[in-house]
């Protein structure tokens, strides 16, 4: 199933882990990615000045200065979605999200933001509710692949680089000169629960001249993430 968070006016004008030794839950996996995503879409918005610089504030994580928004309209687009987010990745349910910038006065797609969200096989034959309190399930999971179990720390280092290289972007990216809007899709299960407030959505591919580049990526050994920016590649509307 893929959905779309509805909003009027996201327009702009341009956890916890674990010490070592002790293994990361499904809830304290879920945290960590939820906590990516905020500050992912929260750094895609400012680097790619979708909207105003004002709009935001500097804030310190992953031993990095990263900027979310101090907008009131946009912090609320923003909390319902990751509420809803929540949900999803703690029932197992979410495949991936995808943030699409495009254009205001055309509506064309320039940007396609992708995450794709994988849950180790391990931890997605257990019930959700057991493996939301197991606290086993991360080292069994590690056990079963002979990998050690990650640190916070680890952790932290890879959505780190995942960071530099958002803010990296503008770099290879087209400058986007005009107002564009954006908006967000999951993909998730065909049996996932979906509010009044979500409504099904088309892919939002982009139409012509398409390029991507591969983000790097996380694994906190219950939740692997790995994602890709695609763009267009002759814009000159936005």
């Amino acid at each position: 199933m893929l959905a779309t968070a509805q909003t009027a006016g996201a327009v702009g004008t341009g956890t916890q882990g674990a010490a070592k030794g002790k293994s990361i839950t499904l809830a304290g996996s879920v945290s960590i990615v939820l906590e990516f995503f905020q500050f992912a879409i929260n750094n895609i918005l400012f680097q790619r000045g979708v909207y105003p610089p004002e709009a935001f504030g500097n804030v310190r994580k992953y031993n990095l200065s990263l900027l979310t928004t101090t907008d009131d309209g946009l912090k609320a687009y923003l909390d319902q979605i990751f509420g809803q987010l929540q949900a999803w990745i703690a029932a197992k349910s979410i495949k991936k999200l995808v943030m699409v910038i495009s254009s205001k006065t055309t509506g064309e797609v320039l940007e396609r933001w992708q995450f794709d969200v994988n849950l180790d096989s391990s931890v997605a034959n257990i019930p959700v509710a057991k493996a939301s309190l197991s606290k086993a399930s991360a080292a069994a999971v590690a056990a079963d692949q002979g990998e050690p179990t990650k640190t916070e720390k680890e952790i932290q280092a890879e959505i780190a680089a995942i960071m530099r290289q958002i803010t990296a972007s503008v770099s290879f990216l087209p400058m986007l000169n005009d107002p564009c809007t954006f908006n967000i899709l999951v993909y998730t299960d065909k049996d996932a629960e979906v509010p009044a407030t979500w409504v099904d959505s088309d892919p939002r591919m982009i139409a012509r001249n398409a390029e991507q580049v591969r983000l790097r990526s996380f694994n906190t050994t219950v939740h692997h993430v790995e994602g890709l920016v695609a763009y267009r590649l002759d814009q000159d509307a936005c």
